[in-house]
């Protein structure tokens, strides 16, 4: 992968962004469920898409970095939730529960990185 840090930095963000909105949104998640699990995946992937773009179009091959960078990216999203939603926490649930209601939704950030990687081909020459 071209910078590791970056890695790091843009997956946390790609949790800390749907993260947020999700704590800014709770409020409806007990009023408007319904509301609360349409808009959500649609923060995930609008952050996804965002910042898969934002670190591949500087990748010397995006073809090849992008399904790397969507495992990391799924793994570390769901590691971090684990830390919070999993029993000793106060906002626990668990494993099973967790992923139906949220993590699953994560696997949509290989699916998009992958996507994104493939549209903009292999190998970039150095001109």
């Amino acid at each position: 992968m071209s910078s590791l840090k970056k890695v790091i930095l843009f997956g946390f963000l790609a949790w800390l962004v749907p993260f947020a909105a999700g704590f800014v949104l709770f409020p409806i998640h007990e009023s408007n469920r319904a509301l609360f699990e349409s808009v959500m995946p649609v923060v995930v992937v609008g952050t996804v898409v965002l910042l898969g773009y934002k670190y591949l179009k500087k990748a010397k091959n995006p073809k090849n970095e992008a399904w790397k960078l969507g495992i990391v990216w799924l793994l570390m999203n769901i590691v971090i939730d684990l830390a919070l939603f999993l029993p000793p926490s106060p906002m626990h649930m668990g494993i099973v529960e967790y992923m139906q209601d949220i993590g699953l939704t994560y696997f949509v950030i290989p699916l998009i990185t992958i996507a994104l990687g493939h549209s903009m081909g292999g190998p970039k020459e150095n001109h």
